[in-house]
């Protein structure tokens, strides 16, 4: 809806004066950051009549109860595995507690802010509003400045830090986009591999195989990955139960016409007219003049591997050149859209990501909360693990970068392979399976055995360049090199852990199917499954780095590894083992 404010309510000194604290509380600092965001340059004050648009987070007691929810359901070894919550149980735990409404509503009242001026989400535990900055400094006892990227020369309002009433610390988690943190060009996409045809990799192993075409070690077509995890024909049914989704942002579109041409060359099986379902998250669409590499390589992908299952593609609105939208904001309107709905496909491939330091502690535990509450439906929530390595390239060792959502304990993170005999996804090292330990978010129980085997493997090599006690990612990993994509009428090659993540989503996908014609609940939240059992029908990678941040990164070894996780799938193994 569109946002309307009631300022004429409010006098001129009320507005422009020092406002009281409310109900006399101190002012608490709620989020603050040392410095913007690489890139960004401090400028002039904002003027005062600038309106910004921002999202008052409220807090969530119930939180642990959901969590609690979260892992017993994902446990094969729990009584409660696989039963899934429904929607109103989810809203309900998701919900601020009985009172939070009305005493944020009555700070709101103090400027004008009234429910004609609130848009709420559809767990009503964040509410979206616009302000000037005059007032909106007044409300967060801050100023604002016009921060400049360096080289795009775009340019966006915010601030370093802002405080809050100390009496609605507990009624509100965050506001944002407050603070200057900011990730513009620097989102994941596919990597074009070559224009006009294939580029021949350069083979790390012997690639005799009988079980596979050699042309799939240069590249990568849905008979590749049939043939390399062991899907064979298995067929899913269009009608049994299962689906598959992708998300997509920053403007990037599918076409049509690109996708049956595809599936006429590359999934003969699938019928001529074959389509996906488009629905519109704030305002996105589907220009079909303008298909973008890594739309066109996730449709293809996730959904040729998998017809007839039904298939949808989430549009999120939303442009990263606008003052109001950042991909965080994006993350929280899919989430917040997706929960909103009755019926969810059951698993979702994203192949986007951004630096952990692009968010807050609020803002990602915030995104990452809304992925649990998703895996309570039943949801598998899958993300690529980016594609530089341990970081960008740099003459002496730096700290690690890291991938977020990869580093979010509640999705499944997929890193990249490549070559009939899999190794580590690299090129050049240039392009290589992003993978490490998050500084935001603790190692979860579930994967305290594997990791803490490999930081044992590891020993004091890099300490001090990443979090030893941090969620490690990525869980598992696929093939992410040379794939062949239809983009426009032109075939393409593309390349990244945005390849990857679609990929293994089809798998989970089939994998689904053939619980749901036994009369099983689909695998939602996977990783408390993979960590426990489910590895062990994965295919361990043990060779390969991902160089960056000046070192050579991290080594693949046997068992868990943060560049290839626990392995990549071999469907038949996994068929057999969630049907046992």
């Amino acid at each position: 809806m569109k946002l309307s404010l009631l300022l004429g309510l409010v006098g001129a000194s009320l507005v422009n004066a020092d406002v009281p604290a409310f109900r006399g509380s101190p002012f608490k600092l709620k989020e603050s950051i040392s410095a913007p965001s690489t890139g960004w340059v401090k400028g002039s004050a904002a003027q005062l009549d600038t309106v910004l648009t921002f999202q008052i987070g409220l807090s969530r007691p119930r939180f642990g109860e959901l969590e609690q929810n979260l892992m017993e359901i994902s446990d094969p070894s729990h009584a409660r595995y696989g039963v899934h919550l429904s929607k109103d149980d989810v809203l309900e735990l998701m919900a601020p507690q009985s009172d939070t409404q009305e005493v944020v509503a009555e700070w709101l009242a103090l400027y004008g802010l009234n429910e004609t001026s609130v848009s709420y989400s559809s767990a009503k535990d964040a509410m979206t509003l616009s302000a000037p900055v005059r007032v909106a400094e007044s409300m967060f006892n801050t100023s604002f400045y016009v921060y400049s990227h360096a080289d795009s020369g775009d340019s966006l309002v915010r601030t370093t830090q802002y405080s809050l009433p100390e009496v609605l610390d507990d009624h509100i988690a965050l506001v944002q986009p407050l603070v200057m943190l900011a990730s513009l060009g620097q989102v994941a996409k596919p990597t074009p591999s070559s224009a006009g045809g294939p580029t021949p990799l350069t083979p790390t192993q012997d690639v005799n195989s009988t079980a596979v075409d050699p042309s799939c070690n240069y590249q990568i077509t849905p008979d590749c990955l049939r043939q390399l995890y062991n899907i064979g024909n298995y067929t899913p049914s269009a009608n049994g139960g299962s689906a598959i989704a992708v998300s997509e942002f920053e403007n990037e579109w599918a076409n049509f016409t690109d996708y049956d041409t595809f599936l006429a060359e590359n999934v003969p099986s699938a019928a001529a007219g074959s389509n996906f379902s488009i629905v519109s998250v704030t305002g996105g669409v589907n220009n079909q003049s303008e298909p973008g590499g890594e739309a066109s390589l996730d449709v293809q992908y996730a959904f040729g591997l998998t017809r007839p299952l039904p298939a949808t593609f989430y549009t999120v609105g939303g442009s990263p050149y606008s003052s109001n939208w950042t991909f965080s904001t994006g993350l929280l309107d899919l989430a917040d859209f997706l929960l909103n709905q009755t019926d969810l496909p059951p698993v979702i491939s994203t192949s986007y990501g951004e630096d952990e330091t692009t968010v807050t502690s609020a803002q990602a535990n915030r995104i990452c909360q809304g992925f649990a509450a998703l895996g309570a439906r039943g949801m598998s929530v899958l993300f690529s693990s980016g594609d530089y390595g341990v970081g960008y390239p740099s003459g002496s060792p730096v700290a690690f970068t890291v991938h977020f959502p990869a580093s979010c304990p509640y999705v499944t993170s997929v890193g990249m392979t490549t070559g009939i005999h899999e190794v580590a996804g690299n090129i050049d090292n240039e392009v290589s399976s992003g993978g490490g330990f998050s500084t935001i978010f603790p190692r979860p129980s579930y994967q305290d055995e594997q990791v803490s085997d490999y930081l044992t493997y590891l020993g004091d090599q890099y300490s001090g360049l990443y979090n030893s006690s941090g969620r490690g990612y990525p869980d598992v990993s696929a093939q992410g090199i040379n794939f062949l994509v239809e983009i426009y009428g032109y075939k393409s090659n593309e390349t990244g852990t945005s390849a990857s993540v679609p990929t293994f989503a089809g798998v989970i996908a089939l994998l689904n199917d053939a619980r749901s014609n036994a009369g099983k609940s689909t695998l939602g939240f996977l990783n408390p499954w993979l960590y426990s059992s489910g590895y062990s029908a994965l295919n361990d990678i043990t060779e390969g780095t991902n160089p960056g941040a000046g070192t050579n990164g991290f080594n693949a070894t046997k068992g868990w590894d943060p560049l290839t996780g626990l392995g990549t799938p071999d469907f038949a193994k996994l068929q057999a083992l969630v049907l046992a």
